[in-house]
């Protein structure tokens, strides 16, 4: 494979209006049935693709989005995680995060497939009420990250307390 490489942008600011320093950058890498980095849920605003098996997003300050890392060797599954992250605007502080720069509010951080896959059967039932996951309240997923970290379950989302948010966040200056 050469070294040529592919952009394209997905709504948001044309690609050369901003720098690349003021996005967060989500580095995706697919080696089948080895390491796997996908993102289950976020709005990109731009993709880079770096070759066949590998490929950057660009978040803008503020979006949220989950990141999926799976690895595994000749022997099994070495690792499972799921991360929630807010992207950060520079100069805004953040938790650092393998393959995400500089790094982002971190939401969410479970790891091990058990938990892992109860995230994403969470996603699974917000997306099924009809509420983008993108726009769920921060600390909804700070609740499911503290819940499950003991071993309990999490209290589900629901749409009335997604409105409470959303009317929350109108009447903030």
């Amino acid at each position: 494979m050469t070294g040529a490489t592919v952009s394209r942008s997905v709504g948001g600011a044309a690609p050369g209006t901003q720098s690349a320093d003021a996005f967060t950058q989500v580095e995706l890498t697919h080696i089948e049935k080895r390491l796997e980095n996908w993102i289950r849920f976020g709005r990109e605003v731009r993709e880079h693709v770096l070759d066949r098996r590998r490929r950057v997003f660009f978040y803008q300050p503020g979006s949220v989005f989950a990141f999926v890392r799976w690895a595994s060797n000749d022997f099994g599954t070495i690792t499972s995680r799921i991360d929630i992250v807010r992207a950060v605007a520079p100069g805004e502080p953040y938790q650092t995060l393998p393959f995400v720069r500089p790094g982002g509010e971190i939401l969410l951080r479970i790891e091990g497939w058990p938990k892992v896959e109860s995230v994403l059967q969470h996603i699974d039932a917000i997306e099924a009420i009809g509420i983008d996951a993108t726009e769920v309240s921060p600390e909804h997923w700070r609740h499911v990250h503290n819940r499950l970290t003991v071993g309990h379950e999490p209290r589900a989302y629901t749409v009335d307390q997604h409105q409470a948010f959303l009317l929350c966040q109108r009447a903030e200056p």
